[in-house]
C-alpha cells in the first residue's frame, strides 16, 4: 500500500492544476486590459504560477515598438517653448510690418520683446511650476496689452499655460485659479481695447478670451480621461488581485479536504490492519486457520482503502469517467462490517431518512462514524459499538459510543499500546463547522466515549416518495 506523504502530494499536484485553472481568467474591466503578474502560489510545500502569467520574452519589444517614438518630456516642453517664443516674437513682427503701431516692442528698453520672450521661454517649466507659469504668462499679457503694444499672436504662451493649469490640475482649484485669471484678464483686454483702430480688430479680444476658455475646457478634458483611465486600471487590479486571492482560497480548501479524505481513509485501514496483523502474529502457530481469515480480512481492508483513495484521486479527474460516488449513508453498513471483521462488536440503528440527504451531509456522517469507528480500534480494543443515525425534517444527528475497554488479548494489547494520538476529533469537528453543525465528544458514565454530531439540512429539500 502506498504511504500517506506519497499519496498526498499526488493528489495535492493534481488539485493545484485543477482548482487554478478553474480560477485563472483575464480580468477586464471598463476597456483597459492589464496583463496579470506572476504570482506564486504553495501547494503541497512546492510553489507554482499559472501558465498564463508566462508570456513570450518578445512581446514586450512588440508593444514597445507598438507605441511608437516618444520624446523625453524635458526636450518635448523644450522644443515647444522655442517655438512659442519665436512665433510670438517673429508674428507680431509681421502681422504689424508697415503698420502704424501705438507703442513699439523696443520702447522702455525692449519691454515688448522682453514680455514676449519671457511669456514663451517659461514654458520649459510648465509640467514642474504649472501655477506659477500661469501666473507670468498672464501677468505678461496683461502688462503687454495695457502698455498698448501691438497685437499679435502673443497669447500662445498663455494658451498653453493655461491647458497645462488643468491638465496637471486636480480639477476643482485648477479650474478656479484659471477662471480668477480670466476674470481678471478679460476686462483688462476689453479696456486696453476701448480706443483700438480700425474697431473690427476688436474681434482679436474676443478670440483670446474664447481660445483661453477652450484651453481651460481641453485640458481639463484630458485630466478627466487620465483620471477615468487610472480608476479603471485600479479597479482592474483589484478584480486581479481578488481573483487570485480566491484561487488561493480554493487551493488551501481543496488541500484541506483532501487532507481530511486521506486521513480517514489511509488511517482508518492502516488502524484495522495494524490489529489484524498483531493478532496474526499471535495466533500463527497455535491457529492457522484463525490466521488465514484475518490475512483474508487484511487483503479485504487494504483493498477497500485502495478503492476509496482512487474514488479521492477521481475528483480531480474530468467528469463520467465511471468513477464510484463517494462513500455516504449507504454505506454505513459496510463500515460495520469491516469493523466486525477487526474484532468490534458493531450494531447500526436508525430507520431510513424521510428527506433527501445531500452528498456532503452524508460524507460527512459517514466520515464521522468512520473516524469514530477508527479511534475504537487504536485506543481501546476489542468492545462493543453503537451506531445510531436519526434524521428529521432539517437535520441529521449521528451518535457513536463504545463501552470502553474490556478483556484483552496480548496482540490487541500492544497494538492499542502503540496507538499515538491524532487529529480525528479535531477532524470531525472541523466538518461539522463546515456544514453548519455541532459536534461533542466525551467520557460516558460507563466508562466509555461517546460522539455525538449533529448536521443541519439545506432548506426546502423534497421528500423521498
Amino acid at each position: 500500500m502506498p504511504s500517506v506523504d506519497a499519496v498526498t502530494s499526488s493528489i495535492l499536484s493534481r488539485a493545484r492544476d485543477r482548482v487554478v485553472r478553474r480560477g485563472s481568467t483575464r480580468a477586464t474591466s471598463s476597456g483597459v486590459r492589464l496583463r496579470r503578474q506572476s504570482t506564486s502560489v504553495d501547494v503541497g510545500g512546492r510553489a507554482f504560477r499559472p501558465s498564463h502569467n508566462r508570456l513570450p520574452g518578445h512581446y514586450d519589444r512588440l508593444m514597445s515598438r507598438a507605441t511608437g517614438f516618444h520624446l523625453p518630456p524635458r526636450v518635448g516642453d523644450l522644443l515647444l517653448a522655442a517655438f512659442v517664443t519665436v512665433m510670438q516674437v517673429q508674428g507680431t513682427l509681421v502681422r504689424n510690418h508697415g503698420e502704424p503701431v501705438l507703442r513699439p516692442l523696443g520702447d522702455f528698453g525692449n519691454l515688448g520683446y522682453a514680455l514676449l520672450v519671457i511669456s514663451g521661454v517659461v514654458i520649459v517649466v510648465r509640467r514642474r511650476w504649472p501655477v506659477a507659469v500661469f501666473g507670468v504668462t498672464a501677468l505678461a499679457s496683461l502688462v503687454y496689452y495695457v502698455l498698448d503694444f501691438p497685437d499679435g499672436p502673443g497669447w500662445l504662451g498663455l494658451f498653453v499655460a493655461i491647458y497645462t493649469l488643468t491638465e496637471r490640475g486636480d480639477g476643482r482649484r485648477s479650474l478656479v485659479v484659471a477662471g480668477a485669471g480670466l476674470v481678471v484678464l478679460a476686462p483688462a483686454w476689453l479696456v486696453a481695447a476701448a480706443n483700438v483702430e480700425p474697431r473690427a480688430t476688436i474681434g482679436w479680444v474676443f478670440f483670446r478670451i474664447g481660445a483661453s476658455v477652450m484651453s481651460a475646457a481641453l485640458g481639463e478634458s484630458v485630466r478627466s480621461r487620465r483620471v477615468i483611465a487610472a480608476e479603471a486600471l485600479e479597479r482592474a487590479e483589484l478584480a486581479e488581485r481578488t481573483r487570485e486571492e480566491e484561487a488561493r482560497a480554493r487551493v488551501d480548501e481543496e488541500r484541506l479536504r483532501i487532507a481530511r479524505e486521506v486521513h480517514d481513509t489511509v488511517a482508518h485501514a492502516i488502524a484495522v490492519i495494524n490489529v489484524q496483523a498483531g493478532v496474526t502474529a499471535h495466533i500463527l502457530d497455535r491457529r492457522p486457520e484463525r490466521a488465514r481469515e484475518t490475512l483474508k480480512a487484511i487483503e479485504h481492508t487494504s483493498s477497500r482503502a485502495l478503492k476509496e483513495m482512487r474514488t479521492i484521486l477521481g475528483v480531480l479527474r474530468d467528469d463520467h469517467d465511471g468513477r464510484a460516488p463517494q462513500p455516504g449513508l449507504a454505506q454505513i453498513d459496510d463500515l460495520a462490517a469491516q469493523a466486525r471483521e477487526a474484532g468490534l462488536e458493531v450494531a447500526v440503528q436508525g430507520a431510513p431518512s424521510a428527506v433527501e440527504v445531500p452528498s456532503a451531509v452524508g460524507g460527512a456522517v459517514y466520515r464521522i462514524v468512520q473516524e469514530s469507528i477508527t479511534n475504537v480500534i487504536r485506543h481501546v480494543g476489542p468492545t462493543r459499538v453503537s451506531v445510531t443515525v436519526a434524521y428529521d425534517a432539517d437535520a441529521v444527528a449521528v451518535r457513536v459510543t463504545d463501552e470502553g475497554s474490556r478483556g484483552e488479548t496480548p496482540a490487541t494489547r500492544v497494538a492499542v499500546a502503540a496507538a499515538a494520538p491524532g487529529r480525528g476529533l479535531l477532524g470531525m469537528r472541523e466538518r461539522c463547522q463546515l456544514l453548519g453543525g455541532e459536534l461533542a465528544a466525551g467520557r460516558t458514565s460507563g466508562g466509555g466515549f461517546e460522539v455525538t454530531a449533529w448536521l443541519p439540512l439545506p432548506p426546502g429539500e423534497p421528500a423521498l416518495t
